[in-house]
């Protein structure tokens, strides 16, 4: 795990997975590792109700219904579309989910413009075909595919960013549940083991790039995942991928709470900005997501470490905001600078402390970047 830049779900968590296998008492769909409440207990945490004698922890922050409908669906071998705003936690949860099901969250086929049926299907390892002819052997199968052999999650990133043509691969997969290999005569058709199914996840923002077929749609089940609006519920992903961080870089900093609160309430403040803008000129080009409060945070975090004295400052803080949402020159300056003398600054006179700081922070950096 030391070796890795980021591991898997069923490598961070694989002491806990065991244990969780290990007091599983509940039946179990096909051949899940976990039982459909377990499933949920690994993802949401623990509860003193749940009667466990340890404690578990809560990895994705989202309404309880949603992780219980998508188990279900996966429990029913129907495909899951887990759709949403950028920054939900969709590919977060669709990887635990999948970890805490077989075990291995890494069978994934990411959707670009670019992807092609054989991403998702089969391709051949050329040198293997001219020595050897087609075969079995020389055959390289997708990580759908294996995930069909095998019996487990495999998982489609962005699916509406891929072609219609893609799409509409996926559909026999989902409703036949094998593969035809016409080049081979024999041994040519990969069936799916029970327990296999497909996770996949679309921008609701993509809507209109590749629209979902009535008939591909017809083979998922839906659950879409919601803004985090409640600032305690976004406090605590914020804090739990921040603490995530800080361990993958062994990095000992301090998040001052005070802090942390300054940067939820210029999310919120500046989405409110958005939400009554009249024009697209008026709005930043951010979409103002929780993960892009985490990448705020993370650059904040670093340049701290790394270039200040390992204190993490309004200032920093500030600097790293407008650094990391001033994408448009000069309309998102613009709008940035209107929020730091609208906003901030009578906050800061009112209430003074690291408001002040993250005044100051974020003019000079504006200033540097106009």
């Amino acid at each position: 795990m030391s070796e890795m830049l980021r591991a898997p779900a069923e490598v961070t968590f694989a002491e806990e997975l065991a244990w969780l296998e290990s007091v599983d008492t509940d039946p179990k769909p096909f051949s899940w590792r976990l039982s459909p409440r377990m499933v949920r207990l690994f993802v949401l945490g623990s509860e003193r109700a749940d009667g466990l004698d340890r404690e578990v922890a809560q990895k994705w922050f989202g309404d309880r219904s949603f992780v219980e409908r998508a188990i279900v669906t996966l429990a029913s071998d129907r495909g899951l579309l887990l759709i949403g705003d950028p920054g939900t936690g969709k590919s977060w949860l669709a990887e635990l989910l999948a970890a805490a099901i077989c075990g291995n969250s890494t069978l994934v086929v990411q959707g670009t413009a670019g992807t092609t049926e054989d991403h998702i299907k089969y391709s051949w390892n050329v040198s293997m075909v001219i020595a050897r002819g087609q075969s079995r052997e020389s055959m390289i199968p997708s990580p759908i595919m294996t995930a069909m052999e095998q019996g487990v999650i495999g998982r489609f990133e962005e699916l509406t960013r891929s072609t219609s043509d893609v799409q509409d691969a996926l559909i026999s997969i989902l409703s036949e549940k094998y593969v035809a290999i016409p080049e081979l005569d024999a041994d040519n058709i990969v069936f799916a083991r029970p327990g296999f199914s497909i996770i996949a996840t679309a921008n609701s923002r993509d809507r209109g790039v590749n629209d979902l077929s009535s008939a591909l749609k017809r083979r998922f089940n839906f659950v879409r995942i919601p803004v985090v609006t409640n600032k305690r519920s976004e406090a605590e992903i914020v804090r739990f991928r921040t603490e995530e961080l800080l361990r993958r870089h062994r990095i000992e900093l301090d998040v001052p709470p005070t802090l942390l609160d300054i940067l939820l309430q210029s999310f919120a403040d500046l989405r409110a900005a958005a939400a009554s803008a009249t024009s697209d000129d008026e709005k930043l080009e951010s979409a103002l997501s929780t993960a892009e409060q985490i990448g705020v945070l993370e650059d904040a975090i670093l340049h701290s470490q790394f270039f200040g004295d390992r204190t993490l400052r309004a200032e920093t803080l500030a600097g790293s905001l407008v650094g990391s949402l001033a994408r448009r020159s000069p309309e998102d300056l613009a709008i940035l600078n209107k929020y730091l003398h609208g906003v901030v600054e009578p906050r800061a006179k009112a209430d003074g402390g690291p408001w002040e700081g993250f005044l100051d922070g974020g003019r000079q950096a504006i200033a540097t970047l106009s």
